[in-house]
């Protein structure tokens, strides 16, 4: 059996990292694992350029403008959608979560770092607590799967 996985090696990968501004103190460490993560595998500080969005819903819609402009090899994007007491964050979490339609539509990896949760604990053991850091494990991800695509 061949056998074809990603390098863990970001040396040369151009990244994107979409975060979304609502729920920030979660987002903020998302934000920090993922960066930390793509430094200590190798990704350039000035390959790695943060895009701040309004909410989650946004996210999509910058992720494919940025694919679609050839200067990145992968998009991490990072969020906090949290149940309240309506349907509002169905709609939000579905929304953001168009990103694997965006990535079939340009072959550029999408990280999905959105975390939809049922409670603020939640969210918060996801982002640097313990359950770790979904950040990190969504940057790792689009660095692998940057590196699979340009083996194929």
């Amino acid at each position: 059996m061949r056998v074809h996985e990603g390098s863990l090696d970001g040396s040369g990968l151009r990244v994107a990292i979409i975060a979304s501004r609502f729920n920030d103190t979660v987002v903020q460490r998302l934000v920090d694992g993922a960066a930390s993560c793509l430094t200590r595998h190798g990704v350039a500080d000035d390959d790695v350029a943060l895009y701040w969005v309004p909410g989650a819903w946004e996210i999509p819609l910058v992720a494919k403008r940025l694919a679609d402009g050839g200067g990145v090899d992968a998009v991490v994007a990072l969020g906090a959608v949290v149940r309240g007491q309506t349907a509002h964050c169905d709609y939000v979490a579905g929304e953001s979560a168009a990103l694997g339609r965006v990535a079939l539509e340009t072959g550029v990896p999408m990280a999905f770092g959105v975390l939809t949760t049922e409670t603020w604990e939640q969210a918060t053991d996801r982002s640097g607590g313990k359950l770790g850091n979904k950040g990190w494990e969504a940057a790792l991800a689009a660095i692998e799967t940057a590196n699979l695509l340009k083996a194929l």
